[in-house]
């Protein structure tokens, strides 16, 4: 098991991921509620060159930020009732992007494309959190 880490450690590993990830990579974010899905997606996107964004995107499936390098798009799919409502997003548009960052991809079955980056958060405490990756 991973030692828990710190918030502000989760953030920084963040940034250096959206610093280091290549043009094309779909990272994968798991894991309860309240994990930290959206903090890491938040830093990874501003490591991108986005000043404002990376709201948590539960309430529109899709956000969609212009990065310095290309769009980005942050997808969760937390509301889907089964895998098949994944239809309805543009997955051909979002594979093309610099980089996607999927929550809740097992919610979207295999319309997820495969993550070249695939992290599971938990709750450690209130302050910090368990991050395994592969």
């Amino acid at each position: 098991m991973t030692a828990p880490l710190p918030l502000d450690a989760v953030e920084a590993m963040g940034r250096n991921w959206g610093r280091e990830l290549a043009a094309g990579s779909v990272v994968w974010l798991e894991g309860p509620l309240g994990a930290g899905k959206t903090t890491l997606a938040r830093a990874m996107v501003q490591a991108r060159g986005v000043v404002h964004g990376a709201n948590s995107p539960t309430y529109a499936l899709v956000h969609h930020y212009v990065g310095a390098h290309g769009d980005i798009y942050h997808v969760d799919c937390y509301r889907l009732r089964t895998p098949d409502d994944a239809a309805d997003l543009d997955w051909q548009s979002l594979v093309t992007a610099d980089l996607l960052i999927i929550e809740w991809p097992e919610r979207a079955g295999a319309w997820a494309p495969a993550p070249t980056l695939r992290v599971r958060l938990d709750h450690a405490d209130a302050d910090s959190r368990v991050v395994d990756f592969a």
